[in-house]
């Protein structure tokens, strides 16, 4: 068997709706059906005459994409899909052959049929594997060592079985999302229990609040109290609850800090969960959006790079950035 990576968007826009009805979906909607086509040659005619404006390296690794989606996934093969919305990745088997929605209003027409196994966070996953999962095309062979079997340990919660070993393909990864895995695992590294709400602190104090970080030990249900002006008494008043937990957190924490927010006569109140939240807990966030936001991982990397250069210096001294720029990949579908 082998293990896919199949992303859902560049906005992750594919995302629910492949999980809702157990499918991994791509793009490419202006082609037609593909159950017909025989030969790589065949596709990239249809290709070329699809899509006449585009580069011809371009067409051929698209090509090279869609032929591994609707020839070589197999039943019983694996499909990694990354979330663009947590520092997760959702992992599903193949159990169905290619198929062709012939509907507009799709969100996505080219379809395989996936039974979804589970989630993992990122920081789960050694270097190589995280590495083949990070690389820009929508759709990939994880060329990894023995990564099906690797992964299907990691979701029975007994590791990955093996030691890393070097990434064997010559595909580059998605730099941006590579890097937030590596910033994300020193942060894990240093910043752990207690740390992790310094941290945050460090980052709410960038953004121009005045913080109070409750010492390490029973904190009421508040790790940090945050206000603007001088003194910290101006709106927005704002409560936040870090939880430095291994596994996602479920609905109770959002009622748990509503129910603070009156003690403490807050106007607003912060979440911040390092493995995310179940997806119950989305409705419920949708209902407090106005008083309530809730950070993950990947928020808390984003903000933090966002405010680099006003954070404290020891966390800066902790935790090492430095700004590049690089050659944007030719985008996927």
């Amino acid at each position: 068997m082998t293990a896919w990576l199949v992303r859902a968007g560049k906005y992750g826009e594919r995302e629910d709706f492949a999980l809702q009805n157990n499918v991994t979906a791509i793009g490419w909607d202006e082609l037609e059906d593909l159950s017909a086509i025989k030969t790589r040659d065949e596709l990239a005619s249809l290709l070329g005459k699809t899509y006449p404006d585009e580069k011809e390296r371009t067409l051929m690794n698209w090509s090279r994409q869609l032929w591994d989606f609707f020839h070589n996934f197999k039943v019983g093969d694996l499909i990694a899909m990354p979330s663009k919305r947590r520092a997760v990745i959702f992992i599903g088997e193949v159990t169905g052959e290619y198929y062709y929605v012939n509907d507009k209003s799709s969100i996505s027409r080219h379809l395989r049929s996936v039974k979804w196994l589970g989630e993992l966070p990122r920081d789960k996953f050694d270097k190589d594997l995280l590495y083949s999962l990070s690389a820009p095309p929508t759709i990939n062979r994880v060329n990894v060592d023995k990564s099906e079997q690797r992964i299907r340990k990691m979701l029975t919660g007994i590791g990955d079985g093996d030691s890393p070993h070097e990434n064997d393909h010559n595909i580059p990864p998605d730099i941006e999302e590579f890097a937030r895995d590596h910033i994300r695992n020193s942060i894990n590294a240093k910043f752990k229990g207690h740390g992790l709400a310094r941290l945050v602190g460090a980052v709410l104090q960038a953004q121009g609040y005045i913080v109070r970080v409750s010492p390490e030990g029973p904190d009421g249900g508040i790790d940090i109290i945050a206000g603007r002006g001088a003194l910290g008494f101006e709106s927005p008043r704002l409560i936040v609850q870090v939880k430095s937990f291994d596994a996602p957190v479920d609905i109770s924490v959002i009622r748990e800090l509503k129910g603070v927010m009156g003690t403490y006569n807050a106007e607003q109140g912060l979440i911040v969960a390092w493995s995310g939240y179940k997806s119950s807990v989305d409705r419920e966030a949708a209902r407090e959006y106005f008083k309530i936001r809730l950070w993950d991982s990947d928020d808390l990397v984003k903000h933090l790079q966002e405010n680099y250069d006003h954070l404290p210096v020891d966390v800066q001294t902790d935790l090492p950035l430095k700004r590049i720029w690089i050659l944007v990949q030719e985008e996927e579908l």
